[in-house]
């Protein structure tokens, strides 16, 4: 089991992140032919992703829902999971041309992903009593400090920290 962190704690980053979502919609669970390659083509997936963290891969969480399997993935940037997606030297084209070829649109399984772009300081998370998770295990785990206790505080606080690195930045390159 993983170490619990007692009390509350959340994640830190001063940098942009992708939040990437995907998962599988089994629609006809007897073909069993059907939605069984797609589920087992993101183990491999995931595992060289973890494997190779300079391909931009920052962590996910596995989730089973009513319908099927979903992950949330966390990535540096948009242009790393899009390279990942379509680079023919890594896992994720081959098992997309199978899905194409074996299910394509006959509705037997679904698939569906959504992806977020995430500036420094446009995020809020909070985990209490909970062994390190989502983007606090992408990221910096960092205990809740008493100018962080609410959403609303840790969001201002984020923002400022974001204004306050473009301020340092635009001083720094201030070139009157």
């Amino acid at each position: 089991m993983s170490n619990i962190f007692n009390g509350r704690y959340t994640a830190k980053t001063d940098e942009p992140f992708v939040v990437f979502l995907i998962g599988m919609r089994i629609n006809k669970w007897w073909r069993f032919d059907k939605w069984i390659p797609v589920a087992n083509a993101m183990g491999p997936m995931l595992q060289t992703l973890y494997t190779h963290p300079e391909k931009g891969f920052l962590h996910a969480e596995f989730f089973w829902n009513f319908s099927g399997p979903c992950i949330i993935q966390y990535w540096r940037s948009f242009e790393d999971l899009e390279n990942f997606a379509r680079n023919p030297s890594d896992l994720h084209l081959g098992p997309w041309k199978k899905f194409n070829q074996g299910v394509g649109n006959d509705g037997t399984v679904g698939i569906w992903h959504e992806t977020y772009a995430v500036n420094p300081g446009q995020y809020e998370v909070m985990y209490g009593n909970m062994p390190r998770f989502g983007l606090a295990a992408a990221t910096e785990h960092i205990q809740i400090a008493s100018h962080r206790e609410t959403a609303r505080k840790r969001l201002l606080s984020n923002e400022t920290n974001e204004l306050i690195s473009k301020s340092k930045f635009e001083v720094m390159n201030d070139v009157n």
